[in-house]
């Protein structure tokens, strides 16, 4: 019987686990994919014995069928293990006791008996029997998966996704896994479909590689790959002929069968960075039509005769400023005010700036001057975070954007072009975060004649999502007016969080002595820096400057993986910060321990959670966990609860330190970054930049000055695979 498992990797299902052979003596170790095995459950297993140096006997397990146990008490095991949903070692206890060996007999087939033990209702009994039914479907697909070895929690994805059809739709059509089940790759979809007897170079293959190229294209940042590069991707990844390759990207590109749409886009556009010579780009569907729509929905919003803003046509510039410094106590420099005249005169507009250069100000004295004359004004940022920041800025009530948009599961927005949002001036904060997707979504929604201003630090790095939508929009010469501020101001001056953002984005070393607010502590070794960041994060700032180390203080790290990443530095910090305690329920998932109180992350889209779907980027706290419904439950940046399946948890990360990409328009009162050399090949100027703009209040830098010197030097290489500065520029 399986007594516990000590060991579980999600990804490709290895595990070490204890077993009880039933002869006596102490438990046995194995090790090996048991896919699915549940604490409690009887195993036939195969495989060989075989010696490990430090853990002694164990066995390997090749593969294993589950027995259901015989006895009473590996029953009430097998039940009380957190396998049936509604089943905790109570109710296990109590069902064991009135069923006796019976029991198991009596859930499969009348399960309606259940409500004959003591605390069973109908809705707990009918819960029960709902989950019993689903574990045996999902028990056959994870079998059938087994011999193609997909992880666990993939197999219940493609249960939930496909139900029924499952085991059908692997063995016929694996390569639609890719596309259609989250957390299944080409990779892994490829590997299926190799076992189930797909040819090397079948078509079907060769056109999901090279939609799988453009995906993972679109997941760093571009919107279309060169038709050259594209080709050449495919051909390594596919390890086939470059002409069958060009043979099927001529067919996903051309009309499909019985008019379904293509698989791709061609179009001839500029090359990269202004080039003379255009380039044939390819494109997947949606980012092709969302350029083409954005820069459409830009034009029309620009060019409309309506003006819901009338009143500032031929407003008293002079009075309007004298009565807004009256309001706000404070004056507006010039360039500050061409801002201000430009939101309220023009269409759509761009307002971009470094740190300390009135930014927030300026977007203040805009809301200001348009409530005054009574406009509807609407304020979103991508963000939960940056939300919060720019109500309390404003004080006026602002939502991210996907709530202001009603985003429903799909990701279809409930206001679009036909029912766009009641607003005269929409103002959107953080634009550097808007990928093609969103902004593409944003601007279909507000109404002709409304104005539109895009506010964000066009020196930040890029959004997480494919495009580059605030560089664009600022293109030289296009339609876009915008105004550029770059004064810091005197009261900026003394912060040197402000002064080393704007040193660092001119190409200078950071100042780090006698500052109150930016220190450096050096330290060549990777691994110690990494050692060091985490005692900085969750002991030293805390301690000096009263900080809540979950709270207050962020580890931002410019890569995931290695001993300064965010990855390690995650564990690292968990362990001091929200340590495991007997007396608390943990949930291990994959290579993670998931507490109450714990610090998370959202790491991919998800429009079926929440009231509008829950984003890449979310963060929250764990503030429930229970094992009996197998549920835990995350409060998020934006005040809401929002429950996560004990299956659904390789949605969720640790956020105690996360990768500064990730932490894009969010704000902390402190942040610590690791800057080593083991992340040589990811420092760059922009990354330095934003990480340390993240910061309210305090910056920390671990690490050495080679690598302090290697992020300030070097400017990011090259554009991102974007056209919409060509489409906006009336192409």
């Amino acid at each position: 019987m399986l007594e516990r498992i000590t060991y579980a990797n999600e990804e490709n299902g290895y595990t070490v686990a204890r077993v009880d052979t039933g002869r006596g003596g102490d438990l046995l170790t194995v090790v090996g994919a048991l896919l699915g095995a549940q604490v409690g459950e009887s195993l036939r297993m195969e495989g060989r014995w075989g010696s490990h140096p430090q853990y002694g006997r164990q066995f390997t397990v090749e593969n294993y069928t589950t027995v259901l146990p015989a006895t009473v008490q590996g029953i009430r095991r097998y039940l009380g293990s957190g396998l049936v949903k509604g089943i905790g070692p109570v109710f296990a206890d109590r069902i064991t006791q009135h069923f006796g060996l019976d029991t198991l007999r009596v859930i499969e087939e009348e399960p309606k008996r259940l409500i004959e033990v003591p605390g069973l209702g109908p809705k707990r009994t009918r819960k029960i029997a709902d989950a019993w039914e689903e574990q045996k479907a999902i028990k056959e697909v994870m079998l059938f998966l087994q011999s193609v070895e997909v992880s666990t929690s993939v197999a219940v994805r493609i249960y939930k996704k496909y139900g029924d059809a499952s085991i059908s739709v692997v063995r016929n059509q694996p390569y639609r896994l890719a596309a259609d089940v989250w957390g299944i790759g080409f990779l892994t979809a490829d590997k299926i479909a190799q076992s189930v007897g797909i040819p090397h170079d079948s078509p079907e293959r060769v056109k999901a590689g090279l939609q799988y190229a453009l995906s993972q294209s679109a997941d760093q940042g571009h919107c279309f790959l060169p038709e050259e590069r594209l080709i050449a991707d495919a051909v390594k990844l596919l390890q086939v002929d470059t002409g069958l390759v060009i043979e099927c990207l001529a067919e996903l590109a051309g009309p499909g069968e019985e008019g379904e749409e293509p698989g791709v886009v061609r179009e001839k556009v500029p090359g990269p960075d202004g080039d003379s010579e255009s380039v044939t780009a390819v494109y997947l569907v949606p980012f092709h039509r969302a350029e083409l729509s954005l820069s459409a929905q830009v034009l029309r919003l620009l060019r409309t005769q309506e003006d819901r803003m009338l009143a500032f046509r031929d407003v008293d510039w002079d009075k309007a400023l004298r009565w807004l410094k009256e309001r706000t106590g404070a004056d507006l420099a010039p360039e500050q005010q061409a801002a201000v005249r430009l939101a309220l005169t023009q269409k759509v507009a761009v307002l971009t700036g470094g740190p300390g250069c009135g930014k927030s100000f300026t977007v203040r004295s805009v809301v200001e001057l348009a409530r005054a004359k009574r406009a509807k004004v609407l304020l979103a940022a991508p963000t939960g975070r940056a939300a919060k920041r720019l109500a309390e800025l404003t004080g006026a009530e602002a939502s991210t954007v996907h709530r202001l948009l009603e985003l429903k599961p799909g990701g279809d927005a409930a206001y679009d072009r036909d029912r766009p949002l009641d607003a005269d001036l929409v103002v959107v904060d953080e634009a550097s975060m808007l990928d093609l997707l969103l902004a593409n979504k944003l601007v279909k929604a507000v109404p002709p004649g409304a104005h539109l201003l895009f506010v964000g630090d066009v020196d930040q790095l890029p959004s997480v999502g494919a495009g580059e939508v605030l560089r664009d929009l600022l293109a030289d010469g296009g339609p876009v007016p915008a105004v550029r501020l770059t004064r810091v101001f005197r009261q900026a001056q003394q912060s040197g969080v402000v002064t080393n953002a704007h040193r660092i984005n001119a190409g200078l070393h950071p100042l780090t002595d006698g500052l109150k607010d930016f220190f450096l502590f050096v330290e060549d070794d990777t691994e110690e820096a990494g050692r060091l960041t985490v005692d900085v994060a969750a002991r030293r700032l805390p301690a000096r400057f009263g900080l809540d180390p979950r709270r207050d203080v962020q580890v931002l790290a410019p890569m995931h993986r290695g001993p300064a990443g965010a990855g390690v530095l995650n564990g690292l910090l968990q362990q001091s910060v929200t340590p495991g305690r007997p007396d608390l329920p943990e949930k291990r998932f994959g290579g993670r321990v998931f507490r109450v109180g714990d610090k998370v992350t959202q790491i991919r889209n998800n429009y079926d959670k929440g009231a509008n779907g829950v984003f890449n980027g979310t963060v929250g706290v764990v503030t429930s966990l229970d094992p009996v419904d197998q549920r835990l439950t995350v409060l998020t940046d934006e005040d809401e609860e929002v429950p996560y399946e004990f299956d659904e948890l390789d949605e969720l990360a640790h956020a105690y330190a996360v990768t500064i990409h990730r932490s894009q328009g969010s704000e902390y009162p402190a942040v610590v970054i690791p800057v080593t050399t083991g992340a040589w090949m990811m420092l760059q100027r922009n990354l330095l930049y934003t990480a340390v703009t993240r910061a309210k209040r305090l910056v920390v830098l671990v690490g050495s000055r080679k690598a302090i010197g290697q992020a300030v030097r070097t400017v990011s290489a090259g554009r991102r695979c974007t056209a919409l500065d060509f489409r906006l520029a009336g192409a």
